[in-house]
């Protein structure tokens, strides 16, 4: 048995790929890798590429069979080498491959990982900054192998992020202000899991979840759901929660959850404060709800009248970003004007400063050309709202910080799925996504394979090929995004 690395951010992603890495059916396995992770994983290598280029001199042992590897490691080690490349760590069952490992002035070692994201999650400006718990899990495992070779003697490692920013990550911090754990802790106890799973002591199910569709054990693990009636199927019911309810009170269907006698738990919760800690009357009476249209597959509900304001010009938006480069490529509107409707797009072309300023500014030159509160601006999800407040400070020059608030925070600017959907509808789904509640509603996009991950893949291939038809592609898929926002904002309206 030999834990890695990536076992550990595979467990933190989904507990159950480890077990199904091992364990699952390979004939059922999907076998090409997803588009979307080959861009990453591209981008990973010629970002790190980038960074190895301007690091100075160091002694590459990225080459060889593991054992030579492992035997070179040690050598360079022993001899004081400064700087390591890929070196190979190894300490009984654990696995370790560092991108650098470098020798500090008190003698010791210390790993480097070269990531592309960015070093930090949250914002230091909100207070919430904190260290990401995949890249201390990695850090962790290295400086633990380090460690039992007697080459390290502290819980520090380095992250260096996608701006090239070198970031010390304590490994003894608290995971956050409410959570004393350590991220050493969490690490230990990461690896106890992985490690039963991996000796065959423990094993899980599978769960519904956001990142299931990039996974290669996608289609196994929804077809064991749907055959066994999980839980995760109910919409926002997740495998915590679902392991919770199966522990605590016998629930492990959705039939169950259907049934739920929630004022019999409330009783019980009341008694024992431990029971079902974490879940309020407000979490179980939604998914009792969720789940008994989930089962009838009836029609989506409305819970109050849902207000919609009527106006001379209604705008459908969506953008299409790359997050790997932190760029903003499109910003479509579908403009519905007195019974007319059609596709306006702002769009960067190449990937510079200059264009993706240039389209943003174009998008609020339209804005503001309109009339004054005639006009609706309908959105799905806050990732619109925040990517722009990030725009906002790369372009004060475009819109003010002010203006940027005013805009968002207008009665007629509306988050359909944060203000509408979420808060007061229900649907006979187990997603809310876009593309869930379009096509249910009978909607059709163009494009065989609509996804907004693939979109990235495209936008990166025309920018290589200067392809035409590619930007056409990734056009008519935003276009039909922002149509599928306007099929499901009049559904909503008549709700």
């Amino acid at each position: 048995m030999t834990i890695t690395s990536s076992q550990l951010y595979n467990y933190y992603q989904c507990p159950h790929k480890v077990w199904m890495d091992e364990n699952g059916p390979k004939d059922q396995e999907i076998q090409e890798t997803n588009p979307f992770v080959q861009l990453l994983w591209d981008k990973g290598v010629q970002h790190e590429a980038n960074i190895i280029k301007g690091i100075g001199a160091y002694l590459d042992l990225s080459q060889g069979s593991r054992e030579t590897r492992v035997d070179q490691t040690r050598k360079a080690l022993d001899a004081k080498v400064p700087l390591l490349y890929q070196p190979v760590l190894t300490n009984g069952h654990l696995l370790g491959i560092p991108d650098l490992l470098e020798l500090q002035a008190d003698g010791q070692y210390l790993p480097i990982d070269i990531k592309s994201g960015q070093g930090f999650e949250g914002q230091a400006e909100e207070g919430d900054q904190k260290q990401k718990k995949h890249y201390a899990l990695q850090l962790c495992l290295y400086v633990e192998i380090l460690q039992s070779m007697g080459y390290c003697n502290t819980r520090v490692g380095f992250i260096i992020d996608g701006d090239g920013n070198r970031v010390a990550y304590d490994l003894n911090l608290a995971l956050g202000l409410k959570n004393p754990q350590t991220y050493w802790a969490y690490y230990e106890q990461m690896l106890q899991e992985v490690r039963n799973i991996l000796s065959g002591k423990e094993s899980n199910d599978p769960a519904l979840s956001g990142v299931c569709k990039l996974c290669s054990w996608y289609y196994v693990c929804k077809q064991w759901c749907a055959d066994n009636d999980d839980p995760t199927q109910v919409f926002y019911l997740g495998r915590s929660v679902r392991d919770k309810l199966k522990a605590e009170a016998g629930i492990h269907t959705v039939a169950d959850v259907a049934a739920l006698d929630v004022q019999a738990l409330l009783a019980q919760k009341k008694k024992d404060k431990t029971f079902l800690k974490g879940l309020a009357e407000g979490s179980l009476t939604s998914a009792k709800r969720r789940a008994e249209l989930f089962r009838s597959k009836g029609a989506p509900v409305a819970y109050e009248k849902i207000n919609l304001p009527k106006v001379q010009y209604e705008l459908f938006f969506d953008i299409e970003d790359d997050p790997t480069q932190d760029f903003v490529y499109l910003h479509g509107i579908y403009v519905r004007e007195n019974g007319k409707e059609y596709f306006k797009d702002f769009t960067a072309t190449q990937i510079s400063t200059a264009a993706e300023e240039k389209a943003w500014a174009d998008f609020w030159q339209y804005i503001w050309s309109l009339p004054k509160d005639d006009f609706a601006v309908y959105y799905y999800s806050s990732h619109e709202k925040a990517t722009y407040g990030r725009l906002q400070k790369k372009y004060p020059v475009v819109i003010s910080e002010e203006q940027l608030a005013a805009f968002f925070d207008h009665p007629y600017v509306i988050d359909l799925y944060t203000n509408i959907v979420l808060k007061l509808t229900d649907w006979p789904l187990s997603s809310y996504s876009i593309k869930e509640l379009a096509t249910y509603l009978g909607f059709k996009w163009r494009d065989a394979t609509p996804s907004g991950a693939l979109s990235i893949q495209w936008f990166n291939d025309y920018i290589q090929k200067n392809d035409p038809a590619i930007l056409k592609r990734i056009l008519e898929y935003n276009e039909d995004d922002c149509i599928a926002t306007m099929v499901v904002k009049d559904k909503l309206a008549s709700m």
